[in-house]
């Protein structure tokens, strides 16, 4: 039998260069997290400047407007960042938005490598930062937990490789997958520990959406909590415009946003609640409901790039059939309610084949190992994804065009 093959000395530093790389970003992935919630619609960002073993600098992007990064690791390092390696989880960026751009102040302050976790695929730099640092000398390693990296980004990512908002379906149900009674009692389903995790979760989006029977039934006011310091949308589909004006939701709309989306009808309603200070949408080309499609594409267009949908039952059973779902959150109760006119958390007409149901997985498209999820003895919360469908030997011949790079 063969003797196995000893690692030379170049392997050896290879791979101690290759743990060390990832020792770093995940220190910078650590920083990213930090922001979590606070940077929308930007990506999380975090840096680290290591020499000789040791960190001279670090930070992270800590909210829209805000220094970047990598901007904020330099200015700690200073001069010592001469020479040093860069560590950040997303590409440096090489145009002007509201802050200057990154990729020439790394070149500027003497930074001999750059690790980067992954490209960004915004079409403003999408290799354009990589290239740059390469053109003046540069070194640059990229991919190093990238999978990683990408399902920390997964919000901001997301609407590159699907055209529309990322969107999370969440549901507080029953073992038996009810969300109310017959008489549309839900108070409360769930204990307060999981309410609040649920509240921690719409944190991580730029709104949330529900139906107005949601609101006509629970005068909810939708809010984040611990609240944020960005803006964040309230998103009530109401098709005839049947909302209160004295709804909780109405009276708070000029303090955080709120938009109503219907359809050309009640115009009275729709000035009055403009009025009020909420933005009113019109879908003049529906007849019946508002059309899913149509309302992704508005809410991308006013850069709401991901979106958390808590119901009701009809309005997550439409994500559901129009299969926009990215992620599926379920917080389980220990209870069983039974009964056939009970409210189901998927309403709407449902598919007349099991073969024409959504497959689930853990694993995010993006990752490659699934959440670590932190779960109680009575209720936690399930995260799921769609599993991705197999592919065709015409997709299979057509890999590496644009848009799958760009996811």
């Amino acid at each position: 039998m063969p003797l196995p093959r000893l690692c030379s000395g170049t392997d050896v530093r290879a791979i101690n260069a290759a743990t060390e790389d990832e020792r770093w970003m995940r220190r910078a992935l650590t920083l990213a997290a930090r922001a979590a919630g606070e940077t929308n619609p930007n990506p999380l960002v975090g840096c680290v400047i290591v020499r000789a073993g040791h960190v001279i600098g670090e930070g992270f992007h800590a909210r829209a407007g805000l220094a970047h990064a990598e901007v904020v690791a330099l200015e700690r390092a200073g001069e010592r960042s001469r020479g040093a390696t860069l560590y950040v989880n997303l590409e440096p960026c090489a145009h002007q938005g509201r802050t200057p751009p990154c990729a020439p102040r790394l070149v500027a302050a003497g930074v001999r490598r750059v690790v980067v976790a992954q490209r960004d695929p915004n079409p403003l730099v999408n290799g354009r930062g990589l290239a740059l640092l390469r053109r003046h000398g540069v070194a640059v390693t990229t991919d190093v937990l990238a999978s990683e990296a990408a399902q920390l980004n997964e919000r901001f990512l997301s609407p590159f490789r699907t055209g529309r908002p990322f969107v999370l379906l969440k549901a507080a149900l029953t073992l038996d997958g009810k969300i109310a009674t017959a008489t549309g009692d839900s108070k409360w389903i769930t204990r307060p520990a999981a309410r609040a995790q649920a509240r921690r979760l719409r944190r991580l989006h730029d709104a949330v959406l529900v139906g107005v029977g949601t609101v006509l039934a629970d005068d909810p006011l939708l809010l984040p909590r611990p609240a944020l310091r960005r803006p964040f949308h309230r998103v009530v589909l109401d098709s005839r415009f049947r909302i209160p004006l004295a709804s909780r939701l109405v009276r708070s709309a000029r303090r955080t946003p709120v938009v109503v989306v219907g359809l050309d009808v009640n115009p009275r309603k729709r000035r009055a609640l403009a009025a009020s200070g909420v933005h009113v949408w019109v879908d003049r080309g529906a007849s019946r409901q508002v059309r899913l499609p149509w309302l992704m594409r508005a809410l991308l267009r006013q850069r709401i790039r991901s979106l958390m949908v808590e119901g009701g039952s009809e309005v997550l059973g439409a994500f559901l059939a129009a299969r926009f779902v990215d992620q599926v959150a379920l917080f389980r109760a220990p209870l069983l309610l039974g009964g056939q006119d009970s409210l189901s958390a998927f309403g709407g007409k449902g598919p007349r084949r099991i073969g024409e149901a959504l497959a689930l997985s853990r694993l995010s498209p993006l990752a490659s190992a699934p959440s670590r999820l932190r779960q109680s003895e009575e209720e936690q919360m399930e995260l799921w994804y769609p599993r991705p469908a197999p592919r065709t030997p015409l997709q299979r011949r057509s890999r590496g065009t644009r848009s799958e790079r760009l996811s």
